[in-house]
């Protein structure tokens, strides 16, 4: 039987929650550069930049098809909140990403194999409600949230945002950042387990 999610329903014009972890639990990030590593191909694949033709590094761009809202990314996995344009752009994305930093860990760390433990997983989001839900699990994954330097909380909180990020779809549902500063807080301190 197929694990929770791993079967994709790939559909045009949606939301999707995309997580993976590391194989065995393992660490993906092992220090501050793995981090700034992985962020940084999504400039790859989401900037508007044009490429060099005759660069060997000529990357598919995928700004048109595929919209990260959101991320948060920890020490043995990580998760986006992706917005779908175009039918493949998911899929376009996260192969480039999870195929480019497996090639760049296992170098930097002398290492072979699969580095996460399975193809990512997407669960699609059908409602408004649980948009901004998931964007607040997404944020609240890390204990100390506010202060975590490898999610996109401070963009929404404080407009320092990469310019291949786009939280508009999200910014539209709660209307200001003192709101969705209160609407994560309010949550966390009901201290109970956000349900996915």
């Amino acid at each position: 039987m197929p694990s929770r999610n791993v079967i994709k329903v790939n559909l045009p014009v949606s939301y999707y929650h995309v997580y993976a972890r590391g194989s065995n639990k393992h660490h993906i990030f092992g220090d501050e550069s793995d981090y700034l590593y992985f962020l940084s191909l999504f400039t790859r694949y989401l900037s508007k930049e044009k490429s060099d033709p005759q660069s060997i590094d000529n990357y598919q761009k995928l700004y048109d098809s595929i919209e990260v809202l959101a991320y948060c990314l920890m020490q043995n996995h990580f998760h986006l909140l992706l917005y779908q344009i175009e039918e493949g752009g998911m899929s376009k994305l996260m192969h480039g990403i999870m195929t480019s930093y497996s090639r760049y860990f296992n170098h930097k760390y002398s290492r072979s194999g699969p580095l996460f433990e399975s193809r990512y997983k997407a669960s699609m989001i059908t409602s408004d409600e649980y948009l901004l839900h998931i964007s607040r699990y997404i944020h609240l994954n890390p204990d100390e949230w506010i202060d975590y330097p490898h999610s996109s909380v401070r963009a929404y909180l404080y407009n320092d945002m990469p310019d291949w990020m786009n939280k508009k779809r999200i910014a539209e549902l709660y209307g200001s950042a003192v709101n969705y500063h209160r609407f994560l807080e309010d949550y966390q301190n009901k201290d109970e387990k956000i349900e996915i």
